[in-house]
């Protein structure tokens, strides 16, 4: 009887380029490019060619939502999947002596992230999950809309223009309460939600929007390490330092939305969160400068917040663990 000499499969990573009427899809084990279109059946056709093939990793690149419904589908089928953040992958590309943009040579690219980045793999959302990501996005987008708005409202002297301009204000704020009424009423809802909210506000200085955004944009909160919760964050400070020349440390990148709302929550914080305000206390002592420390009260606060849901421990109840370095 002989042995077998046949090699295992060789491992296959795959890019799927996101546009508004189609996907470009890209493999490691073929320089060709297969485009379908974007709906239900050409993503199913992607579903059906992936599932037997079962890639090591697929990289679907961030396009404005158009992309949900397929990384839906391949979540769906068990398959792995990554989102990448489009500004990202442009940098590895130019990393990579790759210039040129179209969309298969962003497929290829994609594919090329897939196997030497090593993303982090998405988890699939319940329904209740990416309804209120959505809630919470649309609420963000009208926060926006009524900061413009009120600024191009101090800048304007026609009574007509102040006019429209007041109307559109309370359509907007309209439109939040609503939406705030509708984001208590599907934490309320739902019981993981609700017990990891009255979690949350249990801490000074967390109220419902702070609340709401983490749960709906930092999932990973309770599950992962200080260092790398204040990475996705955005709160992390980075060396910027090059031979004899000390850089001042500065933080960057993560997920913008959560970094302001947490802005805001810190200074709430040190002004009535005893933990924070003493922590913020000593820092200025320091002589620290006050940007540098409200920074820091943010990165401590989602600390003291990472270890609440990690431990299952509400804030009164963290006496042990405020007590440590964390």
């Amino acid at each position: 009887m002989t042995e077998s000499n046949s090699l295992p499969p060789p491992t296959v990573f795959v890019g799927i380029d996101v546009a508004l009427d189609k996907l470009d899809l890209a493999r490691s084990d073929s320089s060709q490019v297969m485009t379908v279109a974007n709906n239900p059946e050409g993503i199913a056709q992607i579903v059906q060619l992936l599932k037997p093939l079962a890639p090591a990793t697929i990289v679907v690149e961030a396009t404005g939502g158009l992309e949900r419904d397929v990384l839906a589908a391949l979540l769906d089928a068990g398959l792995h999947v990554a989102l990448a953040n489009p500004g990202r992958v442009r940098q590895f590309a130019k990393g990579l002596g790759r210039l040129a943009k179209t969309d298969a040579i962003d497929a290829h690219v994609l594919v090329e992230y897939a196997r030497l980045a090593a993303p982090r793999l998405a988890e699939k959302r319940s329904e209740n999950q990416q309804e209120l990501d959505g809630l919470v996005t649309c609420r963000r987008q009208f926060t926006q809309v009524r900061t413009e708005q009120s600024n191009r409202r101090r800048q304007t002297r026609s009574k007509l223009a102040l006019k429209a301009i007041d109307a559109v204000l309370k359509t907007i704020e309209k439109q939040i309460k609503n939406l705030d009424a509708q984001i208590a009423k599907l934490i309320e809802s739902d019981e993981d939600f609700h017990a990891c909210d009255a979690m949350l506000r249990s801490a000074p200085g967390v109220g419902p929007v702070l609340s709401a955004t983490i749960m709906a944009e930092l999932s990973e909160l309770g599950s992962t390490g200080r260092r790398q919760i204040s990475a996705l964050a955005g709160v992390a400070p980075f060396n910027q330092d090059s031979g004899r020349r000390k850089g001042t440390r500065a933080i960057r990148g993560g997920r913008t939305a959560v970094r302001s709302v947490l802005y805001m929550g810190a200074i709430a914080a040190i002004r009535f969160n005893p933990i924070i305000k003493a922590f913020a206390i000593r820092l200025k002592q320091t002589g620290k400068k006050n940007k540098i420390v409200i920074v820091a009260c943010m990165r401590k606060l989602l600390t003291l917040l990472n270890a609440m849901l990690r431990d299952n421990l509400s804030w009164n109840q963290l006496n042990l663990v405020k007590a440590l370095d964390l």
